[in-house]
């Protein structure tokens, strides 16, 4: 019984709740001060020129706040309008281009690659029992190459021409498609590819008429140099104890993979826009591509890692199980539910983002330091906002069959048998234990904690499960009811555990 109550604690952290969210304005406030002195000692810590971090909640930037200067010879200080380059963070708008023309009928997932890259037909695999690489395979890093950080970050700036030549030559595995995740900003480089041959027009001219302007993303783009210098943030290296400006890279075709440059009050935009896709209801659409869409974005391959939570808390936290999506890294941690995150690292910037689907709560962090994510420092911030009781979830309402059969579970325990809810039975519910063992259960336990108060609410973890406990006369008693996939949707099953003291 005591893996059955783990076992339920752990659904409820992972079951997608409904309706408005509960953490209270004033709980995030809170726990403001604490989660600005955090950001502050990074800033300072990691010698990042400068730095600007925003959480996002319930659709809106609740909180922005800047350190530090984005131009160390002009000193301009950081603004929640200051432009950084957000490195890996890009692969996220690159991931949804590929599904929302996938949404359109044009192309497949489980497609071979080489259907929208004719260069990779000719390609030599490394056995003779490879399967040929999916779009799939790219989206979820399982396309069988090589980790490259930092290689790619310096691919940035090459030609569409000079990438076909790569492609035509072929480049070498690190063994065979579909075995293992490995981290590859060339594959996204390849996924970027498809998106401007299916598309028909460039990939970055893609992305931003698809989804940026839709999103009224109007400071976020490519092309760094398509902004005035007064609001980019010039991106620096920490070395030999002082800093060194980094090289503008110009937009190429890695920038599928890394080379997204926005603001803070930009960016607050797409994380308001991915978290609404939670939870998942019947109200219209009203983004560039649809809820489910997003929410697929969080579907991880199969090859799930086990990591410590980021930052101060992780080495007593409980191991999360961490899989790459598309675009997004999916990981349940104990405290903070369902998290999706992504960092970011490039030649004078850093950058880090997570988002709490369950509590609609996203925070992000950028800096104009080489390779200064700021992981540790968002992950924090997150644990200030639960210890700060800001992390309440969402309220999933009762269906009207689940509150039926739960007044019939409380009826049959009142009675000391099953009679009251006979009707409410699922086939299967008296060929697993039968009526005259129901009665004796139904004794035992009575025998251990009396007579129930069975009037409380029961907790959903869907329209057709949900948990309870029970007020006794001696104690507590904990249990789990869940309805069979049938119409009606009668009691499969009805656990009880008695609660410890």
């Amino acid at each position: 019984m005591k893996m059955l109550k783990l076992l339920l604690t752990a659904l409820l952290a992972l079951v997608p709740a409904v309706g408005a969210a509960q953490g209270a304005p004033e709980r995030i406030a809170v726990a403001i001060p604490e989660i600005d002195r955090i950001f502050s000692n990074f800033q300072v810590e990691s010698h990042a020129p400068g730095l600007v971090y925003g959480i996002v909640a319930d659709g809106q930037l609740v909180h922005v706040r800047a350190f530090g200067v984005q131009d160390l010879q002009a000193r301009r200080p950081v603004t929640p309008d200051s432009l950084f380059r957000i490195a890996s963070m890009s692969k996220a708008f690159t991931a949804l281009a590929i599904l929302r023309l996938r949404d359109e009928g044009r192309l497949s997932l489980d497609a071979l690659a080489e259907t929208y890259v004719p260069e990779l037909r000719s390609w030599r695999y490394p056995t003779v029992d490879s399967p040929r690489i999916r779009v799939r395979d790219l989206l979820n890093h399982a396309a069988g190459f090589v980790t490259d950080d930092p290689w790619g970050d310096r691919q940035q700036v090459i030609t569409e021409a000079e990438f076909t030549r790569m492609l035509t030559e072929g480049v070498p595995f690190t063994r065979a498609p579909g075995l293992a995740f490995e981290y590859s900003n060339f594959g996204y480089a390849l996924l970027g590819r498809i998106v401007t041959n299916v598309s028909g027009m460039p990939y970055d001219q893609y992305i931003g008429r698809t989804i940026q302007r839709p999103l009224r993303m109007t400071s976020t783009g490519y092309e760094v140099r398509d902004w005035p210098i007064e609001r980019r943030a010039i991106g620096y290296r920490w070395e030999n104890d002082a800093w060194s400006e980094e090289p503008t890279m110009r937009h190429g075709v890695f920038g599928a993979m890394g080379g997204v440059q926005t603001s803070a009050n930009d960016y607050a935009r797409w994380m308001a826009y991915l978290l609404s896709a939670w939870p998942a209801r019947s109200d219209s659409e009203t983004g560039p591509v649809r809820r489910a869409t997003l929410r697929e974005m969080a579907q991880g391959s199969n090859f799930p890692q086990l990591r410590q939570r980021f930052g101060t808390s992780g080495a007593t936290a409980c191991r999360q199980a961490a899989n790459y999506g598309m675009g997004l890294i999916a990981a349940v941690d104990c405290d903070l539910g369902l998290t999706l995150s992504h960092g970011g690292g490039y030649p004078g910037y850093g950058s880090h983002m997570m988002l709490m689907p369950d509590h609609g709560i996203g925070i992000f962090v950028f800096s104009n330091r080489t390779y200064n994510g700021g992981s540790g420092a968002a992950w924090d911030a997150a644990v200030a906002l639960h210890k700060a009781g800001a992390l309440t979830g969402r309220t999933m309402p009762i269906s009207v069959a689940l509150a039926a059969a739960y007044r019939a579970a409380g009826a049959m325990y009142a009675a000391g048998n099953i009679g009251p809810g006979r009707d409410r039975l699922a086939m299967n519910f008296l060929m697993d234990r039968s009526a005259a063992n129901w009665r004796a259960e139904f004794a035992r336990l009575k025998g251990q904690v009396g007579d129930c108060r069975t009037n409380s609410p029961i907790l959903p973890t869907g329209a057709l499960s949900g948990t309870f406990q029970w007020q006794c006369a001696r104690g507590k008693l904990d249990g789990q009811l869940l309805l069979a996939p049938t119409n009606p949707a009668g009691i499969q099953a009805l656990r009880f555990s008695i609660a410890a003291p």
